[in-house]
């Protein structure tokens, strides 16, 4: 079983480059299907829930060549079933998209019920209503989402709670339906608007994408085109997590700034210094004092729930009490006891995390129970006293391309390793 292991307490240096976004990616990759014309990706993310997509549109019939690691050439012109085996999307969550993608195009599709990190419950309710309300049938029985439809029409769809992928997967059913869309309450992310740009690049008619009404006038068809993945905001804001949580220095690199505000809001607030330039973000803590602060994930442009284990390492450094509301996931606390074994002092009252500052992290064996809990005990781990190992690291592996390396290069200690001697020996080599 492959683990990270790390010597911490030194603060980290220098410059990273950031990939594609992960989140904007795995909805474009199914987007794609969505014409018979071949289809150009460009910066893309080479992490493991990409691949599982691309593995899962090939499954179905699709072509797919990968001539450089972050691009890839679609063309689905050949998909001979609309079964989306069940292998593949109990991997990942944003298999669920090529729900909507196929039933667009098809006007059917089966695609078993998503799997992911286990965070929290994942209700599928707002995708059906929105497929029903376009006149689909939908059928949930034996694990398995079933829509049909003879034909799409245009609906008007208020969705009760905002929700990224509602809004995305009702997006891509609407814009081969026949007639208006508008989808009321949706999600404002820039991976939604990303989707909405890559379909609008395929010829679709979609307007107000970042805004809470999105209006879709329906197209008889798609056409191929070639489009680059924004940066990954998430990725972004981790490194800049670590430039605080380690007192370090750090320059991050393509980025879009606007995307990044609400972390640059809460990073400000514990005393960083924070540098914006056109397409990178400069955080610099290496004098700092970290103060406390309070946040509450919300919807963007809220503070980000992927941002939430973070921001929780860097306030746990702080001088003082902080709070950390969850309001999106309801188990996304569950890595705030590995936090603990390494010094943290953190009460959970709901899902309210109320965090009482240490002077200093002690390494510890911990293990990642998620995604980005486990990016966050890495970050923890190099802002620690002594050696720190993170097993269960394939959930990290799931969003983040070359961790490690791109640490290393900032002067992390850090090694990927496979079996107790080679964990050992780096054990000795950074001591």
């Amino acid at each position: 079983m492959e683990q990270f292991v790390m010597r911490g307490g030194e603060p980290l240096f220098g410059e990273v480059e950031i990939g594609g976004a992960k989140n904007a990616a795995l909805a474009i990759l199914a987007a794609a299907a969505m014409t018979d014309d071949t289809v150009v990706i460009d910066n893309l993310p080479d992490v493991r829930d990409i691949n599982v997509m691309l593995t899962a549109l090939e499954g179905i019939g699709a072509h797919i060549e990968r001539p450089e690691a972050h691009r890839v050439i679609i063309n689905a012109s050949c998909i001979t079933t609309l079964n989306v085996d069940y292998e593949y999307i109990k991997k990942i969550r944003a298999s669920y998209y090529l729900l909507g993608a196929l039933l667009g195009k098809f006007k059917r599709a089966e695609v078993a019920l998503p799997g992911g990190c286990a965070i929290g419950s994942r209700p599928i309710d707002l995708h059906l209503k929105g497929f029903r309300a376009l006149g689909a049938k939908v059928d949930v029985s034996y694990g398995l989402i079933s829509a049909e439809a003879k034909k799409l029409f245009g609906a008007h769809i208020y969705l009760d709670k905002v929700s990224v992928g509602a809004t995305i997967n009702i997006l891509m059913a609407a814009t081969l339906a026949e007639g208006r869309t508008v989808i009321e309450n949706a999600a404002k992310e820039p991976h939604v608007v990303d989707v909405a740009n890559f379909l609008n690049s395929m010829g679709a008619n979609i307007r107000g994408a970042g805004t809470d009404v999105i209006r879709i006038t329906g197209v008889p068809r798609l056409h191929g085109t070639e489009y680059s993945v924004i940066p990954d905001q998430i990725e972004a804001g981790t490194f800049m997590f670590a430039a605080a949580a380690t007192h370090g220095d750090i320059v991050v690199r393509n980025v879009i700034p606007k995307h990044l505000e609400a972390t640059t809001v809460k990073l400000l607030e514990t005393g960083c210094e924070i540098i914006e330039y056109d397409d990178s973000v400069r955080v610099v803590s290496t004098d700092t004092v970290l103060q406390p602060t309070s946040v509450t994930t919300l919807p963007y442009p809220g503070f980000p729930t992927d941002m939430q284990p973070q921001m929780t390492v860097v306030l746990g450094l702080s001088n003082g009490v902080s709070t950390v509301t969850e309001s999106i996931w309801e188990n996304r606390f569950k890595y705030t006891g590995e936090l603990a074994r390494m010094g943290a002092e953190i009460r959970i009252e709901s899902n309210i995390a109320i965090i009482t500052g240490v002077q200093r992290y002690t390494g510890a064996v911990v293990s990642a129970p998620d995604l980005r809990a486990g990016a966050a005990l890495v970050i923890a781990g190099l802002a620690a006293d002594g050696i720190t190992v993170v097993d269960d690291i394939h959930y990290i592996q799931r969003g983040y391309e070359c961790f490690e390396e791109k640490l290393k290069t900032l002067g992390a200690k850090i090694e990927k390793v496979d079996n107790e001697f080679d964990r050992k020996k780096f054990e000795v080599q950074a001591s």
